[in-house]
C-alpha cells in the first residue's frame, strides 16, 4: 500500500510513539522509512544586525549536529527492525520543508508526532502536526504524546 514512509522529528521528547508506529508500519508495508529533521531557520534567522550573524551560525550548525545524531538513533532503531531507511537533514520552516520532501520523495504516508496540547496553545503557538495534516495531499498519522509523557 506505501512503498516510503516519512517520519519526521524534532527531537522533542515523547517522540518514542511516533517512532514506534512508523517503524511498525514500514514492516507491514515493507516500506522503506524516510526520517527528517529540520533545522528550523525561523528559530536562528529572524534577528537583524551583523552582531547576530556569528551567534546564530554556531547555533545553526549546533542545531544540525543534534538533528543528524537524532536521526541516526532512529535509522539505528529501524534497521535493527530490519527496516530500510534514508536519512535527511533539511534547513527551513519546517512544516513547508516536510510537506515539499513529501513531493519530492514520493512518500505515500507521513508519521508525525505531535504533543497533546490544548486548543488555546494550539490556536496560538500553532503546531507543525496540524499545519503538515492540513495541507499534506497525502495521509498523514498524527501520533498523540500527552504532555506528562515528555
Amino acid at each position: 500500500m506505501y512503498d516510503r514512509i516519512l517520519l519526521p522529528t524534532d527531537m522533542s521528547p515523547g517522540v518514542d510513539r511516533a517512532i514506534e508506529h512508523a517503524i511498525d508500519a514500514a514492516q507491514r508495508y515493507d516500506a522503506e522509512l524516510h526520517v527528517l529533521y529540520v533545522v528550523d531557520s525561523d528559530a536562528y534567522s529572524s534577528y537583524p544586525g551583523d552582531e547576530y550573524v556569528h551567534e546564530f551560525e554556531g547555533l545553526e550548525t549546533a542545531l544540525e549536529q543534534a538533528g543528524r545524531e537524532a536521526v541516526s538513533e532512529i535509522v539505528d532503531r529501524a534497521e535493527t527492525a530490519d527496516v530500510t531507511t534514508e536519512s535527511v537533514v533539511r534547513h527551513g520552516v519546517p512544516h513547508a520543508e516536510i510537506l515539499e520532501y513529501i513531493d519530492e520523495a514520493g512518500i505515500g504516508l507521513a508519521v508525525i508526532g505531535s504533543k497533546n496540547r490544548s486548543g488555546e496553545y494550539r490556536r496560538l503557538l500553532g503546531s507543525v502536526a496540524d499545519r503538515v495534516a492540513n495541507m499534506a495531499e497525502r495521509p498523514v498519522t498524527i501520533v498523540k504524546t500527552a504532555v506528562d509523557e515528555e
